[in-house]
């Protein structure tokens, strides 16, 4: 099931704020997301300040979630979760009754 870009942004600051700092790869296969699609979302989080970016011995770059993400986590984590669960009964149920038709 694809996921939509609400849950990837959700994704990408649980990650952060359940292991805290990580290099941007590890936050990438972390949240199982390609390259090009990680730099988009994680470029908006920071933008909106829910990440930020943090300079370790001026040359390694980690990245680690905000106040104002972990806010955001607060409101939309659980009810993702909660809305992927229904999507899978539903579709299971269709499934199901697809079946039941042959």
């Amino acid at each position: 099931m694809r996921r939509s870009k609400l849950e990837m942004y959700v994704d990408i600051l649980k990650v952060l704020a359940h292991t805290g700092p990580l290099k941007l790869t590890q936050v990438m296969y972390k949240s199982n997301l390609n390259d090009s699609m990680f730099n988009e979302y994680l470029g908006f989080l920071i933008k909106q300040g829910f990440v930020e970016e943090l300079t370790v011995k001026k040359k390694s770059v980690t990245y680690a979630v905000t106040q104002r993400g972990i806010t955001v986590l607060k409101y939309f984590g659980e009810p993702i979760q909660e809305i992927c669960v229904i999507k899978k009964i539903s579709q299971t149920k269709v499934f199901r009754e697809l079946d039941a038709i042959r």
